[in-house]
């Protein structure tokens, strides 16, 4: 026994490493000696020799190894599943290089493409979740066969037990273009819902990396993503070790970028045989994703009309502007209850009830699990409440998520097949412009106020609890939906303040004294959101402003110092400096002056802050301002001292050679050249704090009337058009007088 069992670890030891190193004839070799053949389970996972030549993808090993099997007795064990359940059909499906020893497998047992693993997934579902997309129209042909004869066909399309369909899983996956090939082969699965109760389009619509609008590139990506095309392929997208094609005869086919513009024929072709740029391929994949994904949206979009169902919201018709009365107008009846879906009462106002707040959906907010089951009877007895309430159980429309997730590629799709679609009202009582100022998405934000008329109706709606989108800009926005860059506490805030002003601007102006439920305006709801906010920012703005006062001293301190001991020192007999003729020494002069003078400027714009009261409105304009003004002059005087240092080197190393002087210039401004990458950032963000007080100074400005100048320009001369041709007509008649006189 003891004898067997070793025999079997050296035929298993055997086999596994013939089959990793590659040695098909090898495996064939040692297959022949075993009774059971490539059907001989060699793995502690129940993996068969079949199962792994083809998950190692050795498509030619497994059509030989096929061959090998007994023409009877063998279909019983051609089905054999390994521990997870995987029949060797599923293994081949997982890559397209396997196809035609796929096609060779079927031909032997059609019974493989019905059989699912421990999760219930067919061969076929397999296929669509790797992204095989040549696997995946070859088994989709074969399943079309099998389903008109089949009791229970969507087996084949989803999971066992579960509603994930194959659609479901390459979105998933994002396997975009298999995805497109599901949705125009199977359009039946285009509304169908996983177990989220999440559509295919939802799914999309959460996915914010795959679209352009929802990943931040640097420069210079941005600029090798508008050169490099996308890949240039005769029929698919495939994994590069892909050799095999269905149906074709002209061997394998090798992806290559697309030339770009400016890259003459000749290069470009030295540059696809010879050379391989591992970036301006990964570039190129990334834009197939991204476009992939755009062509994928628009189809689901002009198949999707959830944005039809909708909650019956009201205008709020009278603001309350007072916290006195009670705080909703109670319920009378069951009919009442039932009116608008229970979410407002006759007369428009909001009332107690906060059903439909906590259906199934990732994107509820809180819960009151008696109203809703209160709600949600009286709602029964209308067949558009079902619909409606149906719906609202599966989560946001993909309208409302793409507005969460910043992809705006998506809303303005919506927007523009069905402009309707932007009176959508959630179950919260929200529109598009309540969910976009919540999110932050301010892009999306400006194209909906660009349709002015619509945009004006929007504004004066309320959600649920009697929030403006005023309020909205006052509530947190959940996290997970966009990365947020990584800023500091004032300018976190300041962002916060000038969004408000932005939203306040549009707003109707007795809206913005409005009290919600919770007896909050707007701006009271805002204070108190913040408040810990503005204490952090207030934090680190005293931290950061002590900081740079050390630095500014001391660089006063030098500068200071330096204006003594001036290079060459004093002549003893005059008391002048040696060098005050040479051309670098009045450099020096106006150098160390200069960043006196301004580091002393940056301490008193520091200390001003220090001493500032810390509003909460100060963090809007003011205190951003003096950190911007105080961190130019600290950078000057920084400059400043730099270059006076190294006028000093020219003057004392003025008789050395070149190569030395630039040695000693590039050491002396590396302090600095350090400085300013490392404050580069900061800097940056201060600078944008400036685009907003431009913007209002511009409205404040008075503009030129070009209409009016236009048309003053064209009376003037038509006038002297006029005048001309008076006097053209009076000359001759004068000199036809004269003649008549002499005649």
């Amino acid at each position: 026994m003891a004898e067997l069992e070793d025999t079997k670890e050296q035929l298993d030891r055997a086999l596994y490493n013939a089959l990793t190193n590659g040695d098909e004839n090898e495996v064939i070799k040692l297959c022949k000696g075993i009774p059971e053949g490539p059907l001989y389970v060699m793995t502690i996972h129940n993996d068969t020799v079949l199962h792994m030549a083809t998950y190692s993808k050795q498509s030619d090993l497994v059509l030989n190894l096929l061959e090998q099997l007994p023409k009877t007795g063998h279909l019983s064990k051609l089905t054999h599943k390994n521990d997870a359940g995987n029949t060797i059909l599923h293994k081949a499906a997982t890559a397209s290089r396997t196809l035609p020893a796929a096609r060779a497998i079927l031909k032997k047992d059609r019974e493989l493409l019905r059989l699912q693993n421990d999760y219930g997934e067919t061969p076929l579902f397999q296929a669509a979740r790797y992204g095989k997309k040549k696997m995946f129209k070859f088994l989709a042909h074969e399943v079309d066969k099998e389903c008109p004869n089949e009791k229970d066909p969507k087996k084949f399309f989803q999971r066992k037990d579960e509603a994930t369909t194959i659609l479901h899983i390459s979105i998933l996956a994002e396997h975009f273009d298999v995805a497109e090939l599901i949705a125009r082969r199977y359009g039946f699965l285009i509304n169908q819902r996983d177990d989220d109760g999440m559509t295919p389009l939802q799914l999309l619509a959460c996915n914010s990396s795959a679209f352009r609008s929802g990943r931040e590139y640097g420069f210079l990506h941005r600029l090798f993503f508008s050169c490099v095309s996308s890949f240039k392929e005769e029929e698919e997208e495939e994994e590069e070790e892909d050799k095999t094609m269905e149906g074709s005869q002209e061997g394998p086919q090798r992806r290559v970028c697309q030339p770009i513009p400016y890259i003459p024929d000749f290069e470009f072709m030295l540059f696809q045989s010879c050379w391989r740029l591992p970036l301006l391929e990964a570039i190129s994949k990334e834009n197939t994703r991204l476009e992939s994904a755009m062509t994928l949206s628009r189809f689901l979009i002009r198949k999707d009309t959830s944005w039809k169902i909708t909650d019956p919201r009201k205008d709020q018709g009278k603001p309350k502007t007072h916290k006195y009365g009670p705080s909703s107008k109670p319920l009378s009846n069951k009919k009442e209850l039932g009116h608008d879906n229970g979410l407002i009462s006759d007369k428009g106002e909001t009332s107690q009830i906060c059903s439909l707040e906590t259906h199934k959906s990732s994107f509820s907010e809180h819960t009151c699990p008696e109203d809703e089951e209160k709600a949600e009877t009286a709602a029964a007895a209308s067949p558009e409440n079902k619909r409606y309430i149906t719906m609202m159980r599966t989560g946001e429309t993909p309208l409302f998520l793409a507005t969460m997730s910043g992809i705006i590629e998506i809303v303005e799709e919506i927007l523009k097949v069905y402009p309707q679609a932007i009176e959508h009202v959630n179950n919260r009582g929200r529109n598009i412009l309540h969910v976009a100022i919540k999110y932050r998405q301010i892009e999306i934000f400006e194209v909906v106020m660009k349709k002015e008329m619509l945009a004006r109706r929007l504004i004066r709606m309320t959600d649920n609890v009697g929030n403006s989108i005023l309020h909205m800009v006052g509530k947190k926005k959940k996290t997970g939906y966009a990365v947020e860059k990584i800023q500091s506490p004032a300018l976190q805030l300041q962002k916060e303040l000038i969004l408000f002003e932005r939203v306040k601007e549009i707003s109707t102006t007795y809206f913005t004294k409005h009290l919600n439920q919770k007896k909050l305006t707007a701006e009271e709801l805002f204070a108190k959101t913040y408040d810990h906010l503005q204490k952090t920012a207030t934090e680190w703005l005293k931290r950061t402003s002590e900081n740079c006062i050390i630095v500014a001293v001391l660089i006063s301190t030098v500068a200071f110092a330096a204006a003594y001991t001036i290079p060459g020192g004093p002549n003893q007999s005059t008391g002048f400096p040696i060098l005050l003729y040479e051309p670098f020494f009045v450099v020096f002069t106006l150098t160390d002056a200069l960043s006196l003078t301004f580091a002393f400027t940056s301490v008193v714009t520091f200390l001003s802050i220090l001493t500032s009261s810390f509003r909460l409105q100060d963090f809007k304009h003011s205190l951003p301002q003096k950190l911007m003004l105080g961190f130019t002059f600290l950078i000057l005087s920084v400059s400043m001292m730099m270059v006076a240092f190294g006028a000093t080197i020219v003057l004392m190393i003025r008789n050395k050679e070149r190569w030395t002087k630039i040695v000693l210039y590039s050491v002396a401004f590396l302090p600095f050249t350090i400085f300013v990458v490392s404050y580069s950032p900061l800097y940056l963000s201060l600078l944008e704090t400036c685009i907003y007080p431009l913007k209002f100074l511009s409205k404040a400005c008075p503009r030129c009337d070009c209409n009016f100048l236009t048309s003053w320009i064209t009376k003037k001369l038509q006038k002297h058009s006029n005048v001309e041709a008076q006097s053209s007509s009076i000359k001759p008649q004068k000199s036809h007088s004269k003649c008549s006189s002499l005649v």
